[in-house]
């Protein structure tokens, strides 16, 4: 279809079909009031008022997608238990397929439990396994990757270093998406920081590129940033790298050009969950084949309205529309 607006933007992304491929969750929320310390411990006693569990990790990134329209396939490996069983109960309810899922014996299905009373959040109880896949469960996984690459417009891997993502799935996916002319983006983790060789878009966050880059500089230190995101950006021979600078905006640089987009002032409520919203946004953009400083802005714009929430929630649509028609976003 012909972009000629922003709505029409929005509509192309109804379009789109997006594999994601990455490490997913569970994100399980226990809300309670505080009244009491306990007389065991110097604990609170936080007495249960509600309890949550959502799709995490880069099952986020497929809840942002569907969002904004797209439909989400991802491919990921869960343990053979009842976090799975939860996992798949909550792609069902989303309506998400989860044909490209596979289970394992010998993982557990990684569950993030969060207790919070009010806006205050008390404590969190992580249970996963963090080894790389098994090389059949490698197979497994990387076969289900090229067949569901066909009926796809863009890749996604998230990464969360949980081990599902290997620089062998790297690798092969990389090579067919090139062979198909499909693009490629990622927001990455340490372990395969520099495996992601000849992406369409890279995207760390400031953090992660000074530890990637074994620098450490000022967060203001306009020139350095430049610098090792041009650094990187060859050492990948990646298209785009687009670095987010939290509360500063984001910065993203091309061979030819570079875009410092600056954030827009929010009340922060919790920052969980923006980094799946701004690769979501950024994917389909690139999939659009749309403007490097659009792809920032949006993607720059979406990451802060998430940032409002409490918790780890998708971007609101219709939300992001209106503010890049007010912001006067140009693409």
């Amino acid at each position: 279809m012909s972009i000629k607006s922003i709505p029409d933007i929005f509509k192309a992304f109804q379009q789109l079909k997006v594999l994601v491929i990455g490490d997913v969750m569970i994100d399980a929320y226990i809300w309670g009031t505080v009244s009491r310390i306990s007389p065991e411990a110097p604990v609170p006693v936080v007495n249960v008022k509600n309890r949550e569990k959502r799709m995490g990790g880069a099952a986020n990134v497929a809840l942002n997608l569907q969002s904004l329209g797209a439909e989400p396939i991802l491919c990921a490996v869960l343990g053979d238990d009842e976090g799975a069983d939860i996992f798949e109960g909550l792609l069902e309810k989303r309506n998400i397929t989860g044909k490209g899922i596979i289970r394992s014996k010998d993982r557990i299905t990684t569950l993030k439990e969060r207790v919070l009373s009010g806006s205050q959040h008390l404590l969190r109880v992580d249970s996963e396994s963090l080894e790389p896949l098994i090389q059949a469960e490698e197979n497994l996984l990387l076969a289900k990757i090229l067949e569901l690459i066909n009926e796809v417009d863009v890749i996604v891997f998230e990464d969360y270093d949980k081990g599902t993502i290997t620089p062998q799935i790297i690798q092969q996916t990389v090579e067919k998406a090139k062979e198909l002319g499909k693009p490629v983006v990622v927001d990455p983790k340490k372990n395969n920081f520099f495996d992601y060789k000849g992406v369409d878009l890279f995207k760390p966050n400031l953090k992660e590129l000074k530890e990637g880059m074994h620098v450490d500089f000022s967060n203001s230190d306009q020139d350095m940033l430049k610098e090792q995101t041009r650094l990187l950006r060859e050492m990948l021979s990646a298209k785009f790298v687009m670095t987010t600078l939290s509360e500063k905006g984001v910065y993203i640089q091309s061979e030819k050009e570079d875009f410092l987009i600056p954030a827009y002032k929010r009340s922060i409520s919790d920052v969980s969950g923006a980094g799946d919203t701004v690769i979501s946004i950024a994917a389909l953009c690139i999939a659009l084949k749309l403007r490097s400083d659009f792809v920032a802005s949006l993607s720059n714009l979406g990451g802060g309205i998430v940032c409002e929430e409490l918790g780890v929630v998708p971007i609101d649509a219709k939300k992001l529309e209106v503010e890049a028609i007010k912001h006067n976003l140009q693409f």
